[in-house]
């Protein structure tokens, strides 16, 4: 069963009709700790001299646990359970997001300016200079963010329907944390030429792209497509804003452990999307020993010249066919695992064999590769992707300012050169004299984060000529 901890994922309200009499509380709270529920908050809604309603919340396991909870509660005598409600599900209600103007439109003056008949001269001005559409419409701020609902979280194909959620989400955190308008775009079609097509019809009205929970190898030649046809930024987050936080992190383990990154020996495990993404980007950041495996066991290992050579296309270099040993026999004298696999699938002692100082990123989830109990004893230095652990892996420490920085100089793409940028500065967030093995990465919560990001982003897209606004740092919202 999932943990109970106070951040729950199944913290449930009941409202409970009791007899007001001594000792009927204490029945509902004693059927709770026997269900094993975490009893919460306890409300008082109203009360007269015969019987009292309360609002009781308290965390189960799953939703199962949640039902055989309350039909306990049902049984109780003196006690009815009036209903019940799942405070996730409570917040979902009616959407996450909504579209709201920038000025009310509250006077027939501002209607004609704001439409007919005052737009029609900035559609007409527009026309004329196509450029003038970052100045004068949303274009400049709007990213669109595309799903087929093939590879929801880490839910699988799920569809368009049951992503919107999670767009919303992700659109949330565009807004809170870098003042981006984000819009969901969830495609009822899991073709690439289709999906392809329809981003290529709407992107006129968008400053770029964010491609999220599209399915590997589909998400490759999609991303590959758009960023060769669109004049403005294309990533897909499940790729690059992992990756970069993961090299983030990485250099600050690397600080902490005295390693330096050309020296040590890198084990990835799991080569979809993300997994790809993670080899592309250590590559390219000087990593020169570096190991790919996947279910089928050793099948990316080379030269490190070779290696970078193809790591635009890592498929040519992948031997999915021809194995060349398993997980384990990777992992000895290994200096860094990255788990981007499947959870419980290393023991302790499977971590032994690698080099002394060792460093652990076990990014599944809900359940890490290892067991985090199991691999404090055993390593160095400890990630996950969870919350509930020091050292949250989190792509969305990157995705906001790398977007940021893109779209405040106009980029025409998210290259090499701004995620490497965007990884040096998430991990320059933390002073040197603050690293320790529990704090390797910022948290997503410190606001210096997407400034810093954003900047570096920006001042990468200018120096590889990917900018077409050279703008003064006083104009930008996270001055360059």
């Amino acid at each position: 069963m999932a943990e109970i901890g106070p951040y729950s994922n199944y913290r449930l309200t009941a409202r409970l009709e009791l007899a007001n009499k001594p000792g009927i509380f204490a029945r509902v709270a004693a059927a709770l700790a026997e269900e094993g529920a975490n009893l919460g908050a306890v409300d008082i809604v109203s009360a007269t001299k015969t019987r009292m309603v309360r609002d009781v919340t308290f965390d189960v396991h799953n939703e199962d646990h949640g039902e055989k909870v309350l039909g306990r509660l049902s049984a109780l005598p003196d006690v009815t359970v009036l209903s019940a409600s799942d405070r996730i599900f409570l917040l979902h209600l009616g959407g996450k997001i909504r579209v709201e103007g920038k000025f009310p439109v509250s006077t027939r003056n501002v209607l004609s300016m704001v439409y007919t008949p005052g737009v029609g001269r900035v559609a007409q001005a527009i026309a004329k200079d196509t450029s003038k559409v970052y100045a004068l419409t949303s274009k400049s701020n709007s990213v669109a963010v595309v799903t087929d609902g093939s590879a929801v979280l880490g839910l699988g194909n799920l569809g368009p329907e049951a992503a919107l959620p999670v767009m919303e989400g992700k659109v949330m955190l565009f807004k809170e944390l870098a003042g981006i308008d984000a819009w969901p775009l969830c495609l009822n079609t899991q073709d690439p030429d289709e999906i392809v097509r329809i981003v290529e019809g709407i992107a006129p009205g968008f400053g770029a792209i964010n491609l999220e929970d599209i399915g590997a190898p589909r998400c490759f030649e999609i991303e590959r497509r758009l960023k060769a046809s669109l004049d403005i930024p294309v990533m897909h987050d499940d790729q690059h804003g992992t990756a970069v936080v993961i090299l983030a992190a990485l250099t600050n383990a690397l600080t902490v452990t005295g390693k330096r990154l050309g020296s040590i020996r890198i084990v990835v495990n799991g080569l979809g999307a993300a997994g790809t993404a993670c080899c592309r980007m250590l590559l390219a950041a000087g990593v020169s020993h570096l190991v790919g495996c996947d279910k089928e066991g050793i099948i990316l290992q080379g030269e490190a010249d070779e290696l970078r050579a193809c790591r635009t296309n890592l498929s040519t270099c992948l031997t999915r066919d021809k194995p060349t040993g398993s997980l384990r026999d990777a992992l000895k004298g290994a200096d860094v695992f990255i788990g981007l696999s499947v959870g419980n699938l290393l023991t302790g002692e499977d971590l032994d064999v690698m080099a002394a100082d060792r460093i652990v990123f076990a990014m599944a989830n809900p359940d890490p590769e290892v067991p985090p109990e199991l691999a404090a004893s055993h390593c160095r230095i400890f990630a996950t992707g969870r919350s509930d652990y020091p050292n949250q892996i989190n792509n969305a420490l990157a995705f906001p300012g790398i977007f940021r920085g893109a779209l405040d100089v106009q980029a025409t793409d998210i290259n090499e050169p701004m995620k490497l940028a965007a990884a040096k500065a998430i991990a320059q967030t933390i002073p040197q004299g603050a690293l320790s093995e529990d704090y390797i990465i910022p948290s997503l919560f410190d606001k210096d984060v997407v400034p810093c990001v954003a900047r570096a982003v920006a001042a990468a897209a200018r120096d590889s000529g990917v900018a077409r606004r050279r703008a003064k740092a006083d104009d930008l919202p996270f001055p360059v």
